[in-house]
């Protein structure tokens, strides 16, 4: 086995600085923890494509089809704190090996199901492997890569495989279920699992945190229940919000993460220590990731059913009709990467959020008999611009200053931030969805058109908000991104 990957020093480790990077240790196991990341975010939208022959084969109800994606962001994001967690104290290597086996297992579940309660549960179980797997692939990155520009290009190309993950998603699902079957898009993921558990078996060593390792499972409960509940209310919103199983589980979950946050004020070990997520730069990333997953996530959705629904473009052919952003995020992510010395943080983050607005107002003005170049082609490319700008530097912030203790949590963070936001995304969105189009008449093509046109109107909104957000919290100089300092500079 490789020796030492995971001694490191700076804020996040101990002494010997880039020991393991001058001997490319930490460049030959990024590879492995990159495809873990990737594999979690596929499996967010790869089903998407799916969903149509999906539901048709299955005999699967509407209301009961935005489960098999939301099952998923929504396990996933309650759980990822606990995750985290899991990761500091057992063990990183040892999290990320026996969740990437379970992630396996509960692929292979989902693609052989027979019943649409066994394909939800798959989805639910694959999203709580994935809970433990996104924190500790980002921890282990984060040990391997203390500082300076190798900490910067490792942390761009982690942190492009989320929107390139979600978006190779849609092309993977929309191949596999033309050509061979929806249940490849479960299938799949187990050799891709089996490839990252090797790699970072056989070159990363272990790593946890010290002293006390008591869990808080207070903290576990509250954040679990006030997530579900939240994520459960909106969804529910579609039958009128009104109805008490929308605004009551709506209130609930507000009422039960207030709890959680009074309860990790007061415990002594708190599953999220409100260190990491109140420092303002780290808060700045946390929130965007929150408000770009809702649109990239629940965004993308809806561009997959104007495409396949109105359109009437076969599954693999709405995939490579998605590919243009996919690409122009790849080359955006390098750009701004290798520019973040020169531009910072808070540029990007702010001027990222108006091409994504952009994008989302330009596909405000589909129609039933629309073309692909005119109504489609323009906004992808303005979405890939955007994603890209907002990754990177989001990456690169949420970790910054963290202690070697709490790499895992504040890795579980930005991904439950980004997870909660999208499975939030899907339920509003659908939500408006089927209001707009049940009040112009059904299920024609025009009033499916006017639905997903109102959904790109509200994501345009949520996608506007990050910018302010970047302008006003993030301080973070420059100069911590240039490699001449481990330390973040912060203009007060």
């Amino acid at each position: 086995m490789a020796s030492q990957l995971l001694e490191t020093s700076g804020s996040l480790g101990h002494s010997g600085k880039g020991e393991n990077n001058k001997k490319g240790i930490g460049w030959r196991a990024l590879p492995f923890l990159a495809l873990a990341q990737f594999m979690v975010v596929l499996d967010g939208t790869i089903v998407n494509l799916a969903l149509p022959r999906l539901q048709m084969e299955m005999g699967i109800s509407d209301s009961t089809r935005a489960w098999v994606v939301t099952a998923y962001a929504l396990v996933f994001g309650a759980f990822l704190l606990l995750g985290g967690r899991i990761s500091d104290f057992w063990g990183r290597k040892r999290t990320f090996i026996t969740a990437s086996a379970g992630f396996a297992a509960a692929s292979l579940i989902g693609g052989l199901a027979q019943q649409p309660w066994e394909l939800i549960g798959a989805r639910a179980l694959q999203g709580i492997f994935a809970a433990l797997l996104a924190p500790a692939a980002l921890a282990l990155l984060t040990v391997a890569f203390p500082g300076g520009k190798d900490r910067g290009t490792a942390f761009a190309i982690f942190g492009s495989i989320s929107g390139v993950g979600a978006a190779a998603g849609v092309l993977l699902g929309g191949f596999l279920t033309e050509f061979v079957s929806w249940r490849w898009c479960f299938f799949v993921n187990v050799p891709i699992a089996v490839i990252a558990l090797v790699g970072v078996w056989t070159l990363v060593s272990e790593s946890k945190a010290g002293g006390s390792t008591k869990y808080d499972w207070p903290g576990v409960v509250f954040a679990a229940l006030g997530l579900g509940s939240l994520v459960y209310g909106f969804a529910n919103a579609e039958h009128g919000w009104a109805a008490i199983d929308s605004w009551g589980f709506i209130a609930a979950g507000v009422a039960l993460l207030i709890l959680f946050v009074v309860v990790e004020r007061r415990v002594k070990n708190p599953l999220l220590p409100l260190r990491v997520a109140t420092e303002r730069n780290r808060a700045a990333a946390f929130l965007a990731s929150f408000l770009a997953g809702a649109v990239l996530i629940g965004g993308i959705l809806f561009i997959n059913f104007y495409l396949q629904i109105v359109l009437g473009f076969a599954p693999f052919a709405a995939g490579i009709a998605s590919l243009p952003m996919t690409v122009v995020l790849i080359i955006t992510a390098g750009l701004v990467a290798k520019n973040l010395p020169k531009l910072g943080a808070r540029i990007p983050s702010a001027l990222g959020p108006v091409f994504m607005a952009a994008a989302m107002l330009w596909l405000t003005q589909i129609t039933p008999d629309g073309t692909y170049t005119v109504s489609m082609l323009p906004a992808l490319i303005l979405m890939g611009v955007g994603l890209g700008m907002v990754f990177v530097p989001m990456q690169n912030l949420a970790l910054f200053g963290v202690d070697k203790d709490d790499a895992g949590v504040a890795s579980a963070l930005v991904n439950a931030s980004q997870q909660i936001g999208g499975s939030l995304g899907i339920a509003l969105f659908s939500t408006i969805a089927a209001a707009a189009t049940a009040a112009v008449g059904g299920g024609t093509l025009a009033a499916l058109t006017s639905g997903y046109s109102l959904v790109f109107l509200w994501a345009a909104g949520v996608a506007v908000l990050i910018a302010p957000i970047a302008l006003l919290l993030i301080r973070i100089d420059r100069k911590t991104f240039s490699g001449t300092s481990d330390t973040p500079h912060v203009h007060l």
